[in-house]
């Protein structure tokens, strides 16, 4: 009896190990095979998933065939702590192990769309919801639109179905600290007041990758403490001898540069005539300047200057003060700073517009009339077209 009974033992553990073994292979064979993905897809780790959450979520989403397969095999692996948070590409086919390998890498997030907010100096900004596509690396854009004229039903549904998205913030060069401030509370997508109009010339211009609900406050103190670390950094390797006493100074300078010419290569030759208006005692005689005084950096003039305003007495009418006026015009970026204390070295007193975006130089009034006249017919022609 008890050989009959020790002989069915034995019987049902050598059935149990073969199944043992018969699952143990076919869970190997599931870790290893292709996935069920027939088309790369995205997927987020959010903050504080645990690993069944994930696994769940990966079959949920058609990635993985089982998240108990997927559970035992990280277990086995000992990677259930190395989950890292974040949007992730995974390819079509991945199988489970490199899902695991994608998951737990960490490093910059692979989001599918992307929302790049340009602020503009109306005080507004333009958003522009761009996606990309699985697998190719390509991006498409899919919406463009500024806020005052509605939301599109693209980015309206992703909102609605919380799908996550990168922000990209681009402030640029030569706005106000008003318009900078107009800008940013116009974006749906950040949080919190902000009480106070920044110091004009202290926000650093940038590209600034921002998630949503981040504090309007925070990014304003970001950009202020960049620029004082440009400011300061410039201000250490400032060109000798120049007619500026104070990094303020140069703050105002650069202010002027930047919003007289959008030609990078320019900057240091319209620094130059700047440099030699100054070294001189010649009046700057810059227009920006004069519409700063008659708009106080709160939006566009949207139309030429009167003869009344280039006369008008302002603190920043540098047509009729002598040398800097007493506060920047806009918010420079660093290479007009750098401009501004490293400009080139020339004899150039006049500049002006040459019909091409940049400008024309010179260093007589007889050869600066010329230009003048020139820019003059250029302008004709175009009213003419028109």
């Amino acid at each position: 009896m008890w050989k009959h009974i020790a002989a069915n033992g034995m019987s049902f553990l050598i059935v149990a190990l073969i199944a043992a073994a018969a699952a143990l292979g076919w869970g190997k064979n599931q870790w290893d095979a292709a996935g069920p993905l027939e088309t790369a897809a995205f997927f987020e780790v959010e903050q504080g998933d645990t690993l069944g959450e994930v696994s769940e979520r990966l079959e949920a989403a058609g990635v993985i065939r089982s998240a108990a397969i997927f559970r035992v095999g990280v277990r086995a692996a000992d990677r259930s702590g190395d989950l890292r948070f974040g949007n992730y590409e995974i390819p079509a086919g991945a199988t489970m192990e490199q899902v695991l390998d994608i998951v737990t890498a960490g490093g910059p997030s692979s989001f599918r769309y992307r929302a790049t907010y340009v602020l503009r100096n109306s005080g507004s900004g333009q958003l522009r919801l761009s996606e990309r596509v699985p697998g190719t690396g390509e991006v498409e854009e899919i919406a463009r639109f500024a806020y005052e004229d509605g939301i599109p039903e693209e980015y309206a549904a992703l909102l609605e179905q919380e799908v996550p998205m990168i922000y990209r913030l681009v402030i640029p060069e030569g706005l106000t600290s008003w318009q900078v401030v107009q800008g940013l509370l116009a974006a749906d997508f950040l949080d919190g007041e902000i009480p106070d109009i920044p110091v004009e010339g202290s926000l650093a211009p940038a590209t600034i990758e921002v998630n949503r609900g981040e504090d309007r406050m925070e990014l304003i103190a970001e950009m202020q403490a960049a620029q004082e670390r440009i400011l300061a950094d410039a201000w250490e390797n400032r060109a000798p001898g120049l007619p500026i006493s104070t990094p303020e100074e140069a703050l105002i300078l650069a202010s002027i540069i930047e919003k007289e010419t959008s030609v990078p290569e320019e900057r240091g030759r319209v620094a130059s005539v700047f440099i030699n208006r100054l070294n001189t005692g010649m009046r700057l005689q810059t227009d920006p300047t004069v519409i700063y005084g008659v708009t106080n950096g709160r939006g566009i003039l949207g139309r030429g200057l009167r003869q009344s305003e280039l006369r008008g007495e302002t603190p920043w009418n540098t047509y009729v003060i002598d040398g800097l006026p007493p506060t920047p015009i806009a918010n420079p970026g660093a290479d007009a700073i750098i401009a501004a204390l490293n400009p080139d070295e020339t004899d150039f007193i006049f500049f002006v517009a040459d019909g091409t975006g940049g400008h024309a130089f010179a260093v007589t009034l007889e050869e600066h009339n010329r230009n003048v006249a020139r820019w003059r017919e250029i302008e004709a022609e175009r009213n003419d077209g028109n």
